[in-house]
């Protein structure tokens, strides 16, 4: 993959963070985007679009820790976005 792509997918990823819907959400996955994926290589972007596609609503669960992350969910990237603090 040429580096030409993957800064696409970093910038769409960006976007997609901050536009998700739901304000709680846009703000927790904006900010870890604007800190992280711009290190993001083609894996971690794989898992991060996947993790994208789910809803609002189980993101939020799954980062607040009201529910458990499914398997199919679990990843270096998941792991990174569950550590990650979102300052005030």
């Amino acid at each position: 993959m040429q580096q030409d792509d993957i800064e696409i997918r970093r910038r769409r990823a960006r976007y997609r963070s901050w536009h998700r819907g739901t304000k709680e959400t846009d703000i927790i996955l904006g900010r870890f985007a604007d800190t992280h994926v711009a290190g993001f290589g083609a894996d971690e972007l794989d898992q991060y679009e996947i993790l994208l596609e789910e809803q609002d609503p189980d993101i939020y669960a799954w980062v607040t820790g009201t529910a458990e992350v499914p398997a199919r969910m679990r990843g270096t990237v998941m792991d990174l976005l569950l550590r990650f603090r979102v300052d005030n």
